[in-house]
C-alpha cells in the first residue's frame, strides 16, 4: 500500500528510492518516518530526503541527520563504510593485517535514533564484517585524536564522525589516508564509485553487538591519550595552568580560549583595558601562534640556527594572511601555500617531513592551526596548549597579546603584503629589496648589498629581461627608477626592443605610482 501510494506520484526515480530504502533499512525510527510521508503522500519531503544522494568528497560527507539518501543515517553510514572498506581492499594487501581507527564526537538526534556514537559503531561492523581490526575509542575524543592514530600506529586509514561546528542536527564522516592527513583527489572519486557499487548492506554490517565483542576490536583511547599528551608536550617549552573560561567575566579571567565541539579549531578573546573584548581572527591567531612557535624553535636551536632554519617549513592556505610569508622572509625558513583546506596541508606536510624537513607550523583564517607534525590536521587542542604556554610567556614580560600582536605585524611590515608576481602584463621573476634586506636570487632569502630602512631601494627582474629599480631620493621628495632591457642572444631589432622597454616603462609607472602625483617622480632613466 505504501508502495502504491508513491508510485501514484508518477516520479518512477523516487518509487525506486524509497522502495530500495525500505528493503534495506533496519532502523525502526528512519523507516518509520519514511513509511508516514509515504502514507501522508508527502511528495515534497520524500523528494527532500531522496532526491540526491550526498556526495562523498575530499571532505567526506556532511548533512542534516534524518531518513533518506541525502541525510545522515544509519543506511548510509553502513553504504558509506561498505565502499570505503572495499576501496580500502583494492588499495592494500595488508589491511587485514594493520586495520583502521574510528572516532566519534557526541552529537545525536532522537528523532532519527541516530548519534556519532552508533554511527561509529556501525562503521567497525562494517569493517570487521570482512576481517579487518578496528582501533574504536570507547568514549568521544577530540578529532585530532584519529589521524593522531593512523600516524602512531601506522593504520591505512581512519574515520571520524563529527559534523564539526555545524548545527546540532547535522553530522558528518571525514576520512583520513594512512600518511595521517585527510584525503585528497583521486581517493575521493574512488570511493565514490565502490560507494555506489555497494549499497546493498552486508548481513553482518547492521551486527553491532558481534562487532563489539569481536577479538578484532581494541579501544585505543587510553593510551592513545597518554602518547598524545606526550607528544605535544614536546612542542611545549613553558608550563601554564588551563581552566574552563566560558564563564570568563565572572571568573576575572583575561583571556579565552574556546574550541569547537570536535575541538579541530582554536578561538581566543583578550579583554582590553577598556573592558571590551578583543576577538582575535583566523589570520591573527595565526600571526601570533606563528611567531611563537618558530620563536621557540629557533631558541632551541642555539648555535644549529643557522644551519638548519634552511630545512624549515610553514604553510597556510591560499586565503590566508601572507604574514607567515614576512616572517619567512625575515627570519630565512620557507613559506608555502596550498589550495584552501588542511586537506592540503596536511599532504604537503607529510611530503616535507618525508624528505627530512621540519614542517613547524600551518593554519588557515578558518580558525584552523597545526602546531604539531604529529597530527597533519588542524588541531585545537594543541593550539590551545601552545597558545597558552604563549600567553603565560607574555604575562611574565608584562606584555598583553594585543600588544605582541602589533609588535609582529610593526617588525614583519613589509612580508604582510606579498611582492608582486606581475606588472600589467609583465612577470616578475625576482625581487631584491635593499629596505628589508631580501633578495629572492640568494638561496637564504637574504640580501648581499647593505640594507637600510631609511634608504628605500627595491629591484625587479622580469621574464623578459628586463630590469627595474626603484629608490627614493636622497636629497630630494622623489622617487627615481632605472630600467633597461637585456636582449636574447640574436636579437638586434632595436627598434622593437625600444618598443618593449618603452611598455614595460608604462607598465611600471601605472602599475606602481599613481598618475596623479607624478610631480614627485623624477624622469626615467632607461637603457
Amino acid at each position: 500500500m505504501a508502495e502504491n501510494a508513491v508510485e501514484s506520484s508518477g516520479d518512477v526515480t523516487l518509487d525506486n528510492a524509497v522502495k530500495q530504502w525500505l528493503k534495506f533499512d533496519k532502523n525502526s525510527k528512519t523507516a518509520a518516518c519514511v513509511r508516514e510521508m509515504v502514507k501522508t503522500g508527502n511528495i515534497d519531503e520524500l523528494r527532500k530526503c531522496f532526491g540526491t544522494r550526498m556526495e562523498f568528497g575530499t571532505a567526506g560527507l556532511r548533512a542534516a541527520m534524518g531518513p533518506g539518501v541525502s541525510r545522515m543515517n544509519d543506511l548510509t553510514i553502513i553504504q558509506t563504510t561498505q565502499g570505503f572498506c572495499r576501496y580500502l581492499e583494492q588499495c592494500f594487501e595488508d589491511l587485514k593485517l594493520r586495520g583502521v581507527v574510528i572516532g566519534f564526537d557526541a552529537r545525536q538526534h532522537t528523532p532519527s535514533g541516530g548519534s556519532s556514537k552508533r554511527f561509529a559503531s556501525l562503521a567497525a561492523a562494517v569493517f570487521i564484517s570482512r576481517g579487518v581490526p578496528v582501533h574504536l575509542f570507547s568514549v568521544f575524543t577530540p578529532t585530532p585524536y584519529v589521524p593522531f592514530t593512523v600516524s602512531r600506529l601506522g593504520l591505512c586509514a581512519g574515520i571520524m564522525v563529527t559534523a564539526s561546528h555545524n548545527p546540532k542536527q547535522d553530522n558528518g564522516y571525514k576520512v583520513y589516508w594512512e600518511n595521517g592527513a585527510q584525503i585528497i583527489s583521486p581517493h575521493d572519486k574512488g570511493i565514490a564509485t565502490a560507494i555506489e557499487e555497494n549499497l546493498e548492506p552486508w548481513a553482518e554490517s547492521w551486527d553491532t553487538e558481534a562487532a563489539l565483542q569481536s577479538a578484532l576490536l581494541k579501544d585505543p583511547y587510553q593510551d592513545i591519550h597518554r602518547e598524545y599528551m606526550q607528544s605535544i608536550q614536546q612542542h611545549c617549552y613553558y608550563r601554564f595552568t588551563h581552566t574552563h573560561t566560558h564563564t570568563a567575566d565572572r571568573e576575572g579571567a583575561t583571556i579565552v580560549l574556546a574550541n569547537d565541539p570536535d575541538a579541530d579549531r582554536l578561538a581566543m578573546a583578550e579583554k582590553q583595558i577598556s573592558g571590551e573584548w578583543k576577538v582575535f581572527s583566523g589570520n591573527e591567531l595565526g600571526a601570533l601562534l606563528g611567531w611563537w612557535t618558530f620563536r621557540c624553535w629557533k631558541e632551541k636551536q642555539g648555535e644549529k640556527f643557522t644551519s638548519s632554519v634552511k630545512d624549515v617549513y610553514m604553510l597556510a592556505s591560499t586565503v590566508s594572511s601572507k604574514i607567515l610569508r614576512a616572517i619567512a622572509l625575515k627570519e630565512g625558513f620557507h613559506f608555502q601555500e596550498t589550495l584552501t583546506g588542511f586537506k592540503w596541508m596536511g599532504n604537503r606536510a607529510k611530503q616535507l617531513l618525508d624528505q627530512g624537513k621540519t614542517v613547524l607550523f600551518a593554519f588557515e583564517e578558518a580558525i584552523g592551526y597545526m602546531c604539531s607534525p604529529a597530527v597533519l590536521d588542524k588541531d585545537g587542542v594543541s593550539a590551545a596548549a601552545i597558545a597558552g604556554e604563549m600567553i603565560s610567556y607574555l604575562s611574565s614580560k608584562n606584555t598583553s597579546v594585543s600588544q605582541q600582536l602589533k609588535a609582529i605585524y610593526e617588525e614583519n611590515y613589509n612580508g604582510a603584503n606579498t611582492y608582486p608576481q606581475d606588472c600589467q602584463g609583465f612577470a616578475i621573476t625576482a625581487v631584491r629589496d635593499l629596505t628589508t634586506g631580501y633578495d629572492s636570487n640568494q638561496s637564504d632569502r637574504k640580501a648581499i648589498l647593505p640594507t637600510s630602512k631609511s634608504s628605500q631601494m627595491i629591484t625587479f627582474n622580469f621574464a623578459n629581461g628586463g630590469v627595474a629599480t626603484m629608490r627614493t631620493s636622497g636629497t630630494e621628495p622623489k622617487i627615481k627608477y632605472y630600467t633597461e632591457l637585456c636582449a636574447a642572444p640574436g636579437n638586434s631589432d632595436l627598434t622593437r626592443l625600444k618598443e618593449e622597454l618603452n611598455s614595460l616603462v608604462d607598465a611600471i609607472v601605472k602599475n606602481f605610482f599613481q598618475p596623479e602625483k607624478n610631480n614627485l617622480i623624477s624622469r626615467p632613466e632607461s637603457d
